[in-house]
């Protein structure tokens, strides 16, 4: 196992306008960890994944695998296994040579061959499928021969571009518990993509939130949901309200604000925050993080609701505070609302926290 760490890599390629499509973008990634770039289209994911597999070259910045500079290193010189959205199956080829493949270049063949094509189909679990064509096989089948193809050669990092995305919601979930599994069982340093919020906060041990080509946040599922470090991570990460409040008193780790009904918070900050008395603080509270109460509660925010969705799990209530849109999510209702009822919400403390712009 091997870690992975870019070092101020940017990549611009040419007609974009000077615009950088991956700029300076630090990351470190520990040995066997499985890693997750996650944002919207055209945030730079895809592009990063792209030059740690050799298929880009940095404009500018360096790769390493573990000590190892592989910045300019063509692909099949990093010992890496790729595993495609699309898959890239050769359709007249069966299971076995599909896996095999990467074998066959690297001139491993006969009984060492087939052991390792055997113990890769295994691991996904198609032990018997070896002899089948590939258009015998489901989607999710497809997808575990890909995986299987990129596990044979024993790489030392394995890369994944949203390989779930051409499957239905039921299978994607179930997939991406098996390539969980197999990457746990493998130990193997991990780099995944997708846009998909859910997928990697289930699989991944740290996610880095792109956007616009930079990193936005770093950190774990956990960090990252109940800590967002922008605007954007709080609201690209699940659902997040940010409020905008003025500043009452302030030090290093948190901030004293002022909500529309003039009652105050302190709020926890991330430290450099840097906002003072004069400032005005944007703060981020989950939607199942506000309850419900009467508007004349003492604890109560007041607003008017502008609208009501329920999905079976939750009520989600769309609230106007002072000409501000909160959202909530909630499970237990203790009166039905209606669009154009006052009600009162509760804000906790300790589950609203200082974001960046």
């Amino acid at each position: 196992m091997i870690g992975v760490t870019l070092e101020s890599v940017s990549k611009r390629f040419p007609g974009a306008g000077g615009a950088a499509a991956v700029d300076n973008v630090d990351i470190s990634i520990d040995a066997g960890e499985f890693f997750t770039l996650l944002g919207p289209s055209g945030c730079g994911k895809t592009t990063t994944l792209r030059m740690i597999a050799g298929f880009y070259f940095p404009t500018s910045g360096r790769i390493r695998f573990g000590s190892e500079d592989v910045t300019r290193k063509p692909p099949n010189k990093r010992d890496t296994g790729m595993v495609f959205q699309n898959y890239a199956l050769f359709p007249h080829m069966s299971v076995a040579q599909n896996v095999g493949y990467g074998l066959k270049i690297r001139k491993i063949r006969g009984a060492e061959a087939r052991r390792r094509i055997d113990e890769a189909l295994r691991q996904v679990h198609l032990d018997g499928y070896g002899d089948r064509r590939i258009d015998q096989l489901s989607g999710g089948q497809q997808q575990r021969v890909a995986l299987a193809r990129a596990l044979v050669i024993r790489p030392r990092t394995l890369l994944l571009d949203e390989p779930l995305s051409n499957l239905d919601a039921k299978l994607r979930e179930e997939t991406r518990a098996e390539i969980r599994r197999i990457q746990r069982e493998a130990g193997i340093t991990s780099i995944y993509v997708t846009h998909d919020q859910a997928e990697a906060m289930a699989m991944s041990d740290r996610i880095a939130v792109m956007e616009g080509g930079r990193v936005q946040q770093i950190g774990t599922p956990q960090e990252i949901y109940h800590r967002p470090a922008t605007t954007f991570v709080a609201r690209f990460i699940g659902r997040s309200n940010v409020l905008s409040l003025p500043v009452v008193a302030a030090d290093v780790q948190s901030v004293e604000v002022r909500l529309p009904d003039g009652a105050t918070r302190t709020v926890a900050a991330p430290s450099g925050h840097g906002l003072t008395e004069t400032a005005t603080a944007l703060v981020s509270i989950r939607p199942e993080h506000i309850g419900l109460c009467g508007p004349e509660d003492p604890d109560a925010l007041p607003g008017r609701v502008t609208d009501v969705e329920f999905t079976g799990i939750t009520t989600n209530l769309t609230v106007d505070v002072a000409g501000q849109e909160l959202t909530v999510a909630a499970v237990e209702v203790p009166a039905e609302p209606a669009v154009g009822d006052r009600i009162g919400l509760r804000l906790p403390a300790a589950r609203m926290w200082v974001v960046r712009p």
